[in-house]
């Protein structure tokens, strides 16, 4: 009960970031600037909040390149989410980051080449029908904007390859320094591009950017708590939990009522995450790259350690 409660607060806050970050791009905030915000506010969260309590030696680390390598990958996602939350109503940016899953089932089999039973291949197919009735080709260009599209499901691809890489790094890592050193190398990569895109901002304005920072960091912290007092395939489900907040704040501060497609494609998409989330649990493995998705799995993913 406690993981779940976690978990559930965790989608409270990620969905919360997300009404923030559409919120601050309505009132003339960049993309590339709010990422910077989001990653840089939690590098001094993360480390005040260890050095008050003693465990500052939880950050060290000999694997820096793998833990750059995989806040290149991280950020690139985060910039997918912030565009799609941007550009989508709330509760269409929110499903399409539930096919992660979906994306990492086809990695796992094409790339990996480990074998995929009939129960995946079927829930992957059973996505991204429900992808192919959110998204509707078939209707008008203006309807939903395709570069918000492409976003929302360019962060599926890249919360799966990130999972593979936090796979990798949960053998050795702690969990807070896998997120400690994305939000590090992630906030350099994103201050590249500041001089370009960063300017000065009304006082509320920075006020929802340090909003953004510290729910997205508030999340992350929880999600990693969850996984510590429970199963990744126990706490997984409740990410679903994210469409009813996203729905929420879209209706009351943004007066977006969702469009008709998301009621017949958000429950395609969540059926195929269960599927592939049972599979696993019957399957039993420690750490899964095709279940244990927060993010992102909205946003990010944060493994417990071996």
């Amino acid at each position: 009960m406690l993981a779940i409660t976690l978990r559930l607060m965790a989608m409270v806050m990620l969905s919360t970031m997300f009404m923030l970050v559409k919120l601050a791009g309505r009132s003339g905030v960049s993309a590339a600037e709010m990422v910077f915000w989001r990653q840089a506010m939690a590098v001094p969260l993360i480390a005040g909040g260890l050095l008050l309590t003693g465990r500052l030696p939880m950050l060290r680390t000999r694997r820096l390149g793998t833990h750059a390598a995989r806040a290149t990958t991280g950020t690139l996602g985060l910039v997918c989410n912030v565009t799609a939350a941007m550009l989508l109503p709330l509760p269409v940016g929110t499903t399409l980051g539930f096919t992660a899953p979906l994306f990492a089932v086809l990695i796992t089999a094409l790339v990996v080449r480990d074998i995929v039973g009939p129960w995946r291949w079927l829930a992957v197919v059973l996505g991204f029908l429900g992808v192919l009735v959110i998204t509707r080709p078939d209707a008008p260009v203006q309807d939903l904007p395709l570069v918000g599209l492409a976003a929302g499901l360019g962060a599926g691809v890249i919360v799966a390859v990130v999972s593979f890489q936090i796979r990798d790094l949960a053998r050795t890592e702690e969990p807070i320094a896998c997120v400690f050193w994305f939000a590090f190398f992630g906030s350099l990569f994103a201050a590249v591009l500041l001089p370009f895109y960063g300017r000065a901002h009304e006082p509320q304005i920075w006020l929802l950017l340090v909003a953004v920072g510290v729910t997205g960091t508030l999340a992350q912290l929880l999600i990693t708590a969850a996984l510590r007092h429970g199963a990744v395939a126990t706490v997984v489900v409740m990410d679903y939990t994210a469409l009813i907040w996203a729905t929420t704040y879209g209706y009351t501060v943004f007066g977006d009522a969702p469009p008709p497609s998301i009621w017949f494609g958000a429950p395609l998409i969540i059926a195929a995450g269960l599927v592939i989330t049972w599979r696993e649990h019957v399957l039993s493995k420690r750490i899964s790259p095709t279940s244990a998705l927060d993010e992102s799995a909205i946003e990010e993913s944060v493994l417990p350690s071996r």
